[in-house]
Parts: structure tokens; sequence; C-alpha cells
């Protein structure tokens, strides 16, 4: 199986925005300008002392290196203009110490800026190393899937964000998360730590879906009381909670986040996951009168489910054209599914020339290959009563659909004997059951 790349985007920093030829020639040109401009209004002498603020520049943008070359160049060149002009060195000697002094001065702010520089590029990767950390390694398998994909976190303090994923082996599948932090910058990355440490804990204890939900909303309002308390702001964050079981369906509950979207067998299946309209983002319910809703989906073998962040998405090239994600998906139809996440990480790289500006994360699923479907207990999916256990006992009824986004199964009865009850028909083709709590069953 092919490892994905786990390595970030290139973010290494240059002292020098230019290289050293390029930046001595336009020193060079600045000179020569300065000379005639001198020689155009005949006041050579106070017109080439303007050099004296060539060394400053390069100290903003340059190395030390081009820094002392600068100086050099310039008090040198300062002092042999003058001298054939003057024809004295005492009038000489004052402008030509002023300008060495101000170069030293400017190799000195160089080099404090160059060591700036280093020390925050080092507390910025600490950051992004730390998310990678505590991050599970991918590829990853469980007995329903197996999980491949990329991770690549910006090392740029003023652009880091809370994007996180998470697989967790519970009692009842397989449970995936991947969440989106508003905002960006490192208090991102605490809300990102704190729905990741509720996920882990909730997947294990919480029997359905809509539990381990609650879990994630709960330690977002909590970090929010905390941040308002401190002056920090508050924060909601997009995502997707789902789980995978022995059926070759999969249920997801989604909080506000991209559609997920399929790369088929079929080329002319690929597309986004045709679900309901997205939840309201964790931190938000309140907002909301509408119950969060589970959602089933078939996941035969031989498709695969990619989950992604907007740093996919959002993705620009050098002309400002954003990723065209769906219209990539049927190029990677005939991928194997090990080698998908490579394949987009470095197409993405291409498109976007290395210029990496968000937090990057994508999910491969695919199922696990069986040999069959009879006495193994993966049967098909059902659209009421096949899910995991709800909150209350009771088997939770979605919204099912097929991977070409035909709408398949009947009907289950509602709690009042009815058929079909709680039916949302917003959507074609979409039938969504609540329970007689007013949620939706998980």
């Amino acid at each position: 199986m092919t490892v994905s790349p786990w390595q970030p985007a290139s973010t290494r920093r240059r002292d020098a925005l230019l290289e050293t030829p390029v930046l001595l020639l336009m020193v060079f040109l600045a000179s020569l300008v300065l000379f005639t401009v001198g020689r155009l209004v005949e006041d050579e002498g106070r017109v080439v002392s303007l050099m004296a603020f060539l060394p400053p520049i390069v100290a903003v943008i340059g190395s030390v290196r081009q820094t002392v070359l600068t100086a050099l160049w310039s008090t040198a060149t300062l002092f042999v203009v003058l001298l054939g002009i003057r024809l004295d060195v005492a009038e000489v000697i004052p402008p030509t110490f002023a300008t060495a002094l101000m170069s030293a001065l400017s190799i000195g702010a160089c080099r404090y800026r160059i060591h700036r520089n280093a020390e925050v590029s080092r507390l910025r990767s600490a950051a992004a190393g730390l998310q990678r950390q505590l991050l599970r390694p991918l590829p990853f398998r469980t007995p329903e899937v197996v999980i491949d994909g990329l991770y690549q976190p910006v090392e740029e303090d003023s652009m880091v964000g809370g994007d996180i994923y998470e697989i967790a082996m519970s009692p009842y599948g397989t449970r995936v998360l991947i969440a989106d932090v508003q905002g960006k910058g490192l208090p991102a990355i605490g809300t990102a730590f704190s729905v990741l440490g509720a996920f882990r804990e909730a997947a294990q204890r919480e029997p359905g879906l809509l539990g381990v939900v609650d879990a994630l909303e709960s330690a977002v309002e909590r970090h929010n009381s905390f941040a308002s308390r401190t002056g920090e702001p508050e924060r909601f964050v997009t995502a997707l909670v789902l789980t995978f079981d022995e059926r070759s369906c999969g249920l997801v509950v989604n909080c506000g986040h991209l559609l997920p979207c399929l790369v088929c067998e079929d080329p002319e299946k690929s597309g986004p996951l045709p679900l309901a309209d997205p939840g309201v983002p964790l931190g938000l319910v309140g907002l909301s009168p509408e119950p969060r809703r589970i959602e089933e989906f078939d996941l035969p073998e031989g498709n695969t489910l990619l989950l992604f962040t907007d740093g996919v998405t959002d993705a620009r090239d050098p002309f400002g054209v954003f990723y065209p994600l769906r219209e990539r998906l049927r190029e990677w139809s005939g991928i194997p599914a090990s080698e998908l996440a490579a394949t987009i990480s470095a197409d993405l790289q291409r498109f976007t020339g290395n210029n990496q500006r968000d937090d990057i994360a994508l999910l491969a699923l695919h199922r696990v290959p069986v040999s069959g479907s009879e006495g193994n207990g993966r049967g098909p999916c059902t659209a009421a009563g096949g899910g995991e256990p709800g909150p209350d006992g009771e088997a939770g009824a979605s919204s099912r659909f097929t991977t070409g986004g035909v709408p398949g199964g009947t009907d289950g009865p509602g709690p009042d004997g009815g058929r079909g009850g709680g039916v949302d028909h917003s959507r074609a083709g979409a039938t969504v059951h609540t329970d007689h709590t007013g949620r939706t069953g998980a």
C-alpha cells in the first residue's frame, strides 16, 4: 500500500527575496541613476549622498551577506565620487563616515530580522508538527474500511488553521471525524483539539451517532465559554461524523461541512454525495430549530468516499482560479484507492504551483474487500431500522442514497403507525425519519 504524503507543503523561508547577483545588479543600477541625476541637476555631491540609504533598504529584503556587500559598495562609491568632485579629503570624510555608520546599523538590523524570523519559523513549525503528531498516521485499516489521506498544515502563524480528522474503532463500528474550525491562527488549534478529544471519548462511549455529535457540541460550547472569559473570539466548527459497520452502507451527520464526494468505478456516477442540506456547525445548534439528522448512503466495494476541508476546494492557481475538484473526480475513477490520496496531493501541488495558503485535510475511505455478503453480516442497507441504536435504544431511521444518487429502500412505519413519518420533502429522493422524541435516530 502506498503511504500517503505526510510532509507539509514547502514553506521554507528564504532570508533574501532576491538572488545575490540580481540584487547587486539592482544596487548598481540605482547608483548609476543617482549619479546620472546628480550630473543633470549639477549637484552630484548631494544626490550621490543618497546612496547611504541603499544598505537599509537591502537590510529589509536581503540577507546579511547581501547587506554587507551593498554597504561596502555604497561607502566606497560615495567616497570615490565625492573625492573626484571636491578633491578635498576633509570634506569627503564626514558623509562617508555617516554612510559607513548607517551601513553598520543596517547590517545589525538585518541580522536581528533574520534571527527573529528563524525563531518565529521554528515556533510555527512546532505548532504544525504538533498537529501532525496528535492526528492518527495514515493509511489506517479497520475491519470495515481502509482509510488513506493527506494532511498538510500551513506553517504560517496567520494562516494556520484548525483542520483535524480522527478514526476510532468502537464497539459500534468504525467512526470517522473530519472537521474545520472557523478562523485561522494558533487559537483555532485549541478549539480543534477540544473537538478531537471529545470525539475520541464519545466514539467509544456513545452507542448512537447523534450522541457522539452532542458530545462534540458540548465540547465546542465549553471551549467558547472559556474563550469568552479570556477575551478570545468564540468559534464554530464544521464537521462530518460517520459510522461504518459490517454492512455496505454508512451513516453520516453533517454539521455544516462540505459535502463528501464519491469516486466510482463508473466515472459518470462520480460526484458529491447526494445528501440533504447540511445542518448547522458545531457551536451554533441553538440558532437552528431543526434537529440534526442522520443520513444513510451506500459505499459498495470499488468506490471511494472523499472527505476534505476547504483547503482543497479553495486552493487556487497563480491566476486565482479555484481548484476544479468536481471535474477531477471523473479523471480519478481508474486510479487504485491506495494511490488516490497521493495522486490528489501531487495534483494540488501542480495546480497551485506549490503555493499552499490553507491547511489541507483529505481522507479517502474504501471498503475492505470481502468474499461475499452471506454469512458475514454484510447485508444491504435499509432505509429504516438498519442503523446503529439511537440514544434511546431504538433503531435509527434515516435517508438512504445509492452511489448514483438514486434513492432506494422503503419507508418504514412511523411512530404513529403511519408510513413515512417525518418525511422531508425538501429534496427529491430523500426520506428522513424522526423518532417520538423529535430527534433523528442513530
